[in-house]
């Protein structure tokens, strides 16, 4: 009696673990893409080895845009590109919302000389990146 218990519990296991698929899953439903930074709110000046909190104000153009966060690239030994990140939903039923959004991200100043950050607004009407560039002298 008990071998044949088993055999029907491993059976009904058996049968209930096949009808779950990962095959059903649709694949992504999302992309990123890059938001266009309105204005920006960075210190004057840094001090070397602090820590800044740096306000970003960017577009978030429809409802099916969540806020990422960003990517912060060096392209100089002082020079940060900035881009802020959105998470697109891939849906038909998009309604748009232009809603100006915050965000912050944390910076260390390493270097005592001053740093360029470029954040970038979108592109023009040729397709070229633009940016807003802001230079903080670092205090000696």
């Amino acid at each position: 009696m008990k071998r044949w218990y088993l055999k029907f519990v491993a059976v009904v296991l058996l049968g209930s673990v096949g009808s779950c698929s990962l095959n059903d899953d649709d694949g992504v439903n999302f992309h990123y893409e890059a938001l266009q930074i309105l204005s920006v709110e960075v210190p004057e000046s840094f001090s070397l080895q602090q820590i800044y909190t740096i306000k970003v104000n960017m577009l978030r153009p429809d409802d099916c845009t969540l806020i990422e966060g960003f990517d912060v690239t060096k392209s100089d030994l002082t020079v940060r590109n900035v881009i802020a990140v959105g998470a697109v939903l891939d849906k038909p039923d998009c309604k748009t919302v232009n809603q100006e959004v915050q965000d912050t991200f944390q910076f260390k100043v390493i270097y005592d000389e001053p740093y360029l950050f470029r954040f970038y607004t979108g592109e023009d009407a040729n397709g070229e990146a633009q940016y807003l560039e802001i230079e903080v002298p670092v205090d000696q």
